[in-house]
């Protein structure tokens, strides 16, 4: 199904409970949420998501560590959050990803800032880059051709997360401070494309 038939059909659809294990207060979403704090929450500790890709955000408005959320279970933080090494129990924002096709996403990495040096396209999943042949743990910038990605700090999908879109930027990130506002470095070491 493609993105315009998903939102067309509604087909958008995320369930966030305030207390881990799917207790508390629920709430099912059909789209984003700036602050989940206006709808009388005090915090995101579960998730399911039943349909589309969505990316959940530590703060309000979009700011903070970044979380791909794929369809499936979430009980816990450490579900969404995985081996980041970041203590984050809560997620306070979340939007659909709607430029996700797995079949059609391509990349292209740089090894300087502004798409310059050497590059690399990739059009599949990489769990690490340096044994696929890429020479440095750092990306300076990252050209988005066509999909959604994940990029990753450390090999294994570990680490701080940053999603990567087309729609956003162009799908240009000219460096490291447009991965995210958490982006702390330049470090990438794997890199898969969101799964819808």
């Amino acid at each position: 199904m493609t993105t315009q038939q998903m939102e067309q059909t509604g087909q958008w659809k995320i369930t966030v409970w305030e207390e881990e294990n799917f207790q508390g207060k629920r709430c099912e979403f059909m789209m984003e949420s700036q602050n989940i704090m206006e709808r009388g929450f005090h915090k995101i500790r579960s998730v399911k998501v039943e349909n589309g890709p969505w990316v959940g955000f530590e703060y309000p408005e979009y700011l903070g560590q970044q979380f791909i959320l794929e369809k499936g279970d979430y009980p816990r933080w450490e579900a969404w959050s995985g081996n980041s090494g970041y203590r984050t129990e809560h997620m306070l924002s979340f939007r659909p990803i709607r430029c996700a096709n797995h079949s059609d996403s391509k990349v292209t990495l740089y090894d300087c800032e502004d798409f310059q040096g050497r590059k690399f396209e990739m059009c599949d999943d990489y769990p690490s880059l340096q044994a696929m042949g890429w020479c440095s743990k750092e990306v300076p910038s990252i050209k988005v051709n066509s999909g959604s990605w994940v990029a990753y700090q450390y090999p294994g999908y570990r680490g701080y997360q940053y999603i990567l879109e087309r729609d956003k930027h162009n799908g240009e990130y000219r460096n490291y401070n447009e991965y995210s506002t958490q982006a702390h470095t330049n470090q990438i070491q794997s890199i898969r494309r969101v799964q819808h």
